[in-house]
């Protein structure tokens, strides 16, 4: 069983990200412990602060630390991630030298109303990622499209197709953090 820290940069109480985070870790519950990562109380990233870490920045890089991989289950705003995320980024690279990126397995997914899905944010965040460190599955790539019926009354992904897709996708992250490379396309 593989430890995920699951980060979800919407801090909105209903966000549709959350949901699908959510909805991902029941379904993948055989394979992986999801920990989510707390977002909500980290400052913004300040230099000033870097030889006394606030107490919420040292929670974060502990469960990113921690953990086997990390999962990010993002929105896209105005085609880009959001700040929240960044600035999360920021403060798990910092101190410089005792950043919890580097190396790190990491996978992204995403939910939007739009036509693209999440694609342009996540290819703004590969490059943020490759920058940091991490190692990155990239395939595949999973931009969905959010509809009213994506999600059953107890949350859960509504159609059969649709979990089957989702549990390939979590099984593929799962060999790839135990050291099998990604299928291709």
């Amino acid at each position: 069983m593989h430890k995920l820290a699951v980060i979800v940069p919407s801090l909105r109480k209903n966000s549709i990200n959350r949901k699908l985070a959510e909805a991902l870790a029941a379904l993948g519950r055989e394979q992986f412990s999801f920990e989510f990562v707390k977002l909500e109380a980290l400052p913004f990233f300040n230099e000033d602060l870097e030889n006394d870490l606030p107490a919420a920045v040292v929670e974060m890089k502990k469960t990113v630390a921690a953990a086997d991989g990390v999962l990010i289950v993002t929105p896209e705003y105005n085609r880009s991630f959001p700040a929240v995320l960044k600035n999360a980024l920021d403060w798990g690279s910092r101190p410089y030298g005792k950043g919890v990126w580097a190396g790190k397995r990491t996978a992204s997914v995403g939910m939007s109303p739009g036509a693209v899905g999440t694609a342009v944010c996540q290819s703004q965040l590969r490059s943020v990622l490759g920058f940091l460190g991490a190692a990155q599955m990239t395939s595949p790539e999973i931009c969905l499209l959010y509809t009213p019926d994506f999600f059953a009354a107890d949350g859960s992904i509504a159609t059969e197709r649709t979990r089957a897709f989702l549990a390939s996708f979590l099984a593929a992250f799962a060999a790839w953090i135990a050291g099998k490379a990604p299928s291709g396309r």
